[in-house]
């Protein structure tokens, strides 16, 4: 009667039903908060992506052997890379996306864990995730008050108008535009900006300009 349930649980494949249930809460988890803050990467990707690394690892270890365990499982992460090279963005200078692209990865590290029946390791893992994605909001914020101002001079061409351009791509950085003038200087338009947050929001939005077509120069005053 001892010996039972466990060969019940074995041609049921209970452990991988738990494995796979455990790693859809937790991608579930994770996922639901990238969903609530609209990134690329939501609930469902983050559901898919951990449920397919622990299985991938349950197939390894059954497939691999005692001498090979980790024949399926050492593809995983360079596959995740793939993924996440997809949520990045190369806009004119400035890059978004690189949070889901780490939270990707770490996602299916999270997936192997459980896929390996370390529960503690795959729960303490995601705990902490949630911390640094929800958590660390309020540090950034912080953080981000101690902000410092920039002055950009802008030669552009004046047709078409780049102004409102130049103020969306500035803008997508997170900077602040705490002022703007424009004049006609002999056949360029002169945009001054003012600009106002973190030091490293600056170099981001000084690329984004000197990269956009319409920009003739760019100076920063300094």
């Amino acid at each position: 009667m001892n010996g039972t349930f466990p060969e019940l649980a074995r041609s049921l494949h209970l452990e991988l039903l738990l494995q796979l249930a455990l790693a859809t809460v937790l991608g579930g988890a994770i996922g639901l908060e990238r969903e609530m803050k609209g990134k690329p990467a939501g609930l469902r990707t983050n559901i898919l992506i951990c449920v397919g690394a622990t299985f991938f690892t349950h197939l390894s270890i059954h497939i691999g052997g005692p001498a090979n365990p980790d024949r399926i499982a050492a593809n995983i992460l360079s596959g995740m890379g793939f993924i996440g090279a997809g949520t990045i963005l190369h806009m004119r200078g400035s890059v978004t996306g690189l949070t889901s692209a780490a939270t990707i990865w770490v996602v299916a590290a999270i997936g192997m864990a459980a896929g390996t029946a370390l529960y503690v390791e795959a729960l303490g893992t995601t705990a902490v995730v949630m911390v640094v994605l929800a958590g660390l909001g309020r540090v950034e914020r912080a953080v981000g008050r101690r902000a410092i101002g920039s002055h950009l001079t802008i030669h552009a061409r004046p047709e078409p108008n780049p102004v409102e351009e130049l103020q969306d791509l500035v803008e997508r950085t997170g900077l602040e535009i705490v002022g703007v003038e424009c004049r006609r200087q002999d056949v360029d338009l002169v945009i001054e900006l003012d600009l106002r947050g973190p030091k490293r929001l600056h170099e981001q939005a000084l690329a984004a300009v000197i990269h956009d077509p319409a920009v003739r120069s760019v100076s920063t005053g300094e």
